[in-house]
């Protein structure tokens, strides 16, 4: 079975910036993309942004400009870089990988990492 373990997230000041990292390790060769999610108190689960095996990219409207995805096929590392934060990118952050990309989405997300809290305050 694969793992992912997150990390990165803290507390940063509004227009700040954070990078979160995804570590994959195990079986990972039914992963065919990875995504990041992440879910604030009060709210529902949401996509940031995914990218596929080819890196193929995918964000969110509340991110694009400031959020960029990328990967590390060799290390098996998943990044996110997060600039210009603001107190409503609030949330835990997850990193997922699924076994299909179709339909101009990653689907199929069957592995999650712990999550990594990002805070940011004014």
């Amino acid at each position: 079975q694969a793992q992912l373990v997150e990390s990165g997230g803290g507390s940063v000041q509004a227009g700040g910036a954070v990078r979160l990292s995804c570590a994959a390790s195990g079986d990972t060769v039914s992963m065919y993309c990875m995504g990041w999610f992440r879910q604030a108190p009060g709210k529902s689960r949401e996509g940031v942004a995914s990218i596929s095996i080819r890196g193929t990219t995918v964000y969110a409207e509340a991110v694009k400009g400031r959020f960029t995805i990328s990967q590390d096929n060799a290390k098996n590392i998943l990044y996110l870089q997060m600039n210009s934060l603001k107190p409503e990118d609030t949330a835990m952050y997850y990193c997922a990988a699924g076994r299909a990309w179709y339909g101009g989405q990653c689907q199929a997300y069957g592995t999650w990492g712990q999550g990594t809290q990002v805070t940011v305050s004014s």
